[in-house]
Formats: C-alpha cells, sequence, structure tokens
C-alpha cells in the first residue's frame, strides 16, 4: 500500500474546499483504497490518499489526475507532496477508518543507523499503546527513501486525542526514547473533513460524524521534539 500526503497553504479556502468535494470520480479507480482530508489550521490543508501499489498510483496520474485536480490550481501558493510506502499497520489499517474525527500526523526524520530500532518500536511500544487507548481508529506507519518516515494516527475526536496524550502518551515515551533515533519531527493535528472523504467504490460509506473544529498544528522544527504520538 502507498500513502500520499498532500500539504498546501490555501489562499482561497471555500475555494479549495468546493473543488477538493469533486475528487469522488477516484472512487471507481483501480487500485484506490480511499482518500480524506481536512485542517491543521486556517489555510493549511492536508490530505491523505491510500493506494494498493505503485502500479495503480502511475495509472492514476497518467491518466486522471490533472482534470480532477485543474480546478484547485489558483486556490493555494505552496504544496507538498510526498509519497510513502507502507512499512506496517498501526492497529487497524487506516484506508478502512472513517472519514471524520481527526488525524495525528509525524513526519519524522531518523539518524540512519536507527531505522529499524525506529519502526520495531513503533510495533512494539506506540502501537500497542494507542490500540488500547478510547477512541483510537486506526494508523500507519510509511517510509520515503531510507530515513524519512510518516506516522498516522486517526482518532474519534480531539477530545480522545489529548486524553491519550494526558494519560498515556507520557510513559509511552519514557519507554520508546525517541530522541535516540529522530533528527527532526513535524508534527500536525488535522480535523477531517467528512465531504472531502472519498471511499472505494463498493465499500460501506462511514457513518456521519460532527465535524470537529480544526485545531492548531504543531509548529515544524528541523530538530527532535517530543511530539510523538
Amino acid at each position: 500500500m502507498l500513502t500520499k500526503w498532500i500539504r498546501c497553504e490555501v489562499t482561497d479556502r471555500a475555494g479549495f474546499d468546493r473543488a477538493q468535494r469533486g475528487w469522488t470520480r477516484l472512487s471507481r479507480l483501480p487500485g484506490f483504497l480511499g482518500q480524506r482530508g481536512g485542517w491543521s489550521g486556517a489555510g493549511t490543508a492536508h490530505v491523505l490518499a491510500f493506494w494498493a501499489d505503485q502500479r495503480s498510483y502511475d495509472r492514476f496520474m497518467a491518466d486522471d489526475h490533472d482534470e480532477l485536480a485543474a480546478g484547485q490550481h489558483r486556490t493555494f501558493d505552496e504544496i507538498d507532496v510526498r509519497l510513502f510506502e507502507h512499512c506496517q499497520d498501526i492497529g487497524e489499517n487506516l484506508a478502512l477508518a472513517p472519514g471524520s474525527g481527526l488525524v495525528r500526523l509525524a513526519h519524522c526524520t531518523v539518524a540512519p543507523h536507527r531505522t529499524e530500532r525506529f519502526a520495531r518500536t513503533q510495533a512494539s511500544v506506540w502501537t500497542p499503546g494507542m490500540h488500547s487507548a478510547p477512541g483510537f481508529l486506526g494508523g500507519v506507519l510509511g517510509q520515503r527513501d531510507s530515513a524519512e518516515f510518516l506516522v498516522l494516527s486517526q482518532w474519534t475526536s480531539q477530545g480522545a486525542h489529548a486524553r491519550y496524550r494526558a494519560e498515556r502518551f507520557p510513559a509511552l515515551f519514557d519507554r520508546a526514547a525517541p530522541s535516540e533515533d529522530l533528527t527532526a519531527i513535524t508534527g500536525h493535528l488535522i480535523a477531517l473533513d467528512p465531504a472531502w472523504s472519498v471511499p472505494p467504490a463498493g465499500s460501506t460509506p462511514p457513518p456521519g460524524a460532527v465535524r470537529v473544529a480544526a485545531p492548531r498544528s504543531v509548529p515544524p522544527t528541523r530538530a527532535w521534539r517530543p511530539t510523538s504520538g
């Protein structure tokens, strides 16, 4: 599975939102597993898309992408697009989670000699800790190049994630000792907009939910700081 992360600094929020609701044609494409997105601040939009394999994704980019994206070109002034290969699921497969709630995104740069430990610690410490937390819906760990990782976890609400951060995160952080692995991390809390959710054709639409107010994103940093989880 591939995870595509798109981050846009939006100048026309209404226009971007309107165009983002028009991506429903994705649902019929071979290899498409789902798409969702939302806001981490007043002008920062994130879109997360899941594809079965590189071949399906390349076909989409060659045949359908430009036509679908044409309506959004003038709604943002900055875009960053990254594609990550699947490393491991964090509990349930994130592509199967509903398109509402909150996503915690951690974009991590890992010291080259610590990548195996980083992935092993995710599986043995962070995943069990999050999976047992109330309100946790699923997640994924993806890798790009040798030392760049994307950690996504989805929650029913901002409150559920806040309780996890207050009650479970400190002990997990001490066990994981991420400062031994990370050279940089950037974090975002993304309030998902259900209207942006595109499930694959034939799937059961996720149940509706109250839209979560967009939280303030964690400011980017080039040095390590304790914002995992």
